[in-house]
């Protein structure tokens, strides 16, 4: 990301270019988008179609502790961004399955990097949690 540009004159846009996007719209996009995938929900999802599709009920098996609701909100906004698709296929009982896009299995190397470090430093982050909440009292609101 940019830095904010501070002048109150707006930069030229690039003459080939149709809309210009300022370093605010940018930095705005980016902040939405990671917020997306770092929801556990989403993480967790895409983790689980790393490997297979997978149905709606088999996800919701794998995913421990999310609710039908919050599934089916999670599995369409990572529909709505690309990262996911999903195929109804016409059966009865109804049959949708759910598949990483491959702009969803793009972003399985960085989600497993993240993973990875959190498990290689959670010890040390605990300690240094534990060290931290002995030796500063909890806050009162003000």
């Amino acid at each position: 990301m940019a830095r904010h540009n501070t002048s109150h004159a707006a930069p030229n846009p690039p003459a080939d270019a149709t809309e210009y996007e300022s370093d605010e719209q940018a930095c705005r996009q980016v902040l939405q988008i990671l917020a997306l995938i770092g929801d556990k929900w989403s993480i967790l999802v895409i983790g689980q179609l790393r490997d297979r599709t997978l149905r709606f009920g088999e996800l919701h098996r794998a995913v421990t502790g999310i609710s039908q609701r919050m599934l089916t909100l999670t599995l369409r906004q990572l529909e709505r961004d690309g990262l996911l698709s999903r195929t109804a296929h016409p059966a009865v009982p109804p049959r949708v399955d759910y598949a990483l896009t491959s702009l969803g299995t793009t972003l399985l190397d960085s989600v497993a990097a993240l993973a990875d470090w959190a498990n290689a430093h959670r010890h040390e982050i605990n300690d240094n949690r534990c060290r931290y909440d002995t030796t500063h009292p909890p806050r009162l609101p003000s």
